[in-house]
């Protein structure tokens, strides 16, 4: 998929992922991607639960070998 823009949260527990995507969201404009990998196993609801309150599209979540890998559309 393709992004727009990075983010590496890996090493990072509850709530700086969260706060460190909301800080990335903050500089890109409606419709850009961005793509966070984590590995904190509870950033798998915490960005669900981000996405709905947000309004911001949670596009994908995969995850492969304990790291997790977000795609977030910018509303």
């Amino acid at each position: 998929m393709n992004c727009d823009k990075e983010l590496d949260v890996r090493g990072l527990n509850c709530p700086l992922p969260i706060l460190r995507t909301k800080k990335s969201l903050m500089d890109m404009t409606t419709g850009q991607v961005l793509k966070i990998m984590a590995t904190d196993p509870g950033s798998v609801i915490d960005f669900q639960v981000f996405a709905d309150q947000t309004g911001n599209e949670l596009l994908s979540l995969l995850e492969a070998a304990g790291e997790f890998t977000f795609y977030m559309k910018k509303k």
